[in-house]
């Protein structure tokens, strides 16, 4: 057993563990504008942080009348993504160090993303995070994207873990609903800052309003422990 005993930890991949959401932006931007919406903004962008890619696809065939497939998008988005991030995907300093010592000190841990399994494996692969999170899930594996606690409540089913005994990292608000409803604890660390005071960041047992700029290993790992301890 770990020395967390019992406590697996859950991250969330896009904002969380690597800064992909401009990665994510432009691949959108790059999609829209082939079929006619010029001129997407990164203010327009902010309000799918957090939401899966096919549930971001659908609401942008309704708000921009398109008329392709949310298939046919998905490809097309999936494929400006995938060559962005094989180069361009940065992981968080402290989100590393915090992986590694989770790894080092035995804790199960995996990976719940609203991404596609080739762009997650795509990720953690390039970033060398794959060495620490082989345990991962693909919204497009589960009924539902967050904010539903589906894709967590499969993590948990992979890592052999009680729902209650799992701690979800994530940075965006559908993420930590999710994590509620799966009956998980939560540290949440805001992507986009003015997202903080969202009433589902509420619901998080630890929420560090400053986002990654407030997040350290060494604190996490303090948090988790005082926390096992509560259990």
């Amino acid at each position: 057993m770990s020395s967390l005993g019992t406590l697996s930890v859950v991250f969330d991949l896009d904002g969380t563990l690597v800064d992909s959401e401009p990665n994510y932006y432009e691949a959108g931007r790059r999609t829209l504008e082939e079929y006619g919406v010029p001129d997407f903004t990164w203010e327009e962008h902010e309000r799918y942080v957090g939401i899966s890619t096919r549930e971001t696809i659908a609401d942008w065939r309704r708000r921009y009348v398109l008329s392709a497939s949310v298939d046919e998008l998905a490809a097309v988005k999936n494929r400006h993504y995938l060559e962005l991030a094989r180069t361009k995907t940065t992981v968080f300093p402290e989100m590393r160090a915090f992986v590694e010592r989770l790894a080092g000190e035995g804790v199960p841990m995996a990976v719940a993303s609203g991404s596609s399994a080739e762009a997650i494996g795509t990720i953690l692969a390039g970033t060398g995070l794959d060495a620490y999170l082989r345990t991962v899930v693909s919204a497009d594996e589960v009924a539902r994207g967050k904010p539903a606690p589906d894709v967590f409540l499969e993590a948990a089913r992979r890592l052999g873990a009680d729902p209650a005994d799992c701690v979800v990292v994530e940075d965006a608000a559908p993420g930590a609903a999710a994590a509620h409803a799966a009956g998980m604890r939560c540290v949440a660390v805001p992507y986009v800052a003015a997202q903080a005071g969202a009433p589902e960041f509420a619901t998080a047992d630890l929420l560090l309003r400053g986002g990654q700029a407030e997040f350290t290993a060494r604190a996490a790992w303090d948090w988790l422990a005082a926390a096992r301890r509560r259990t």
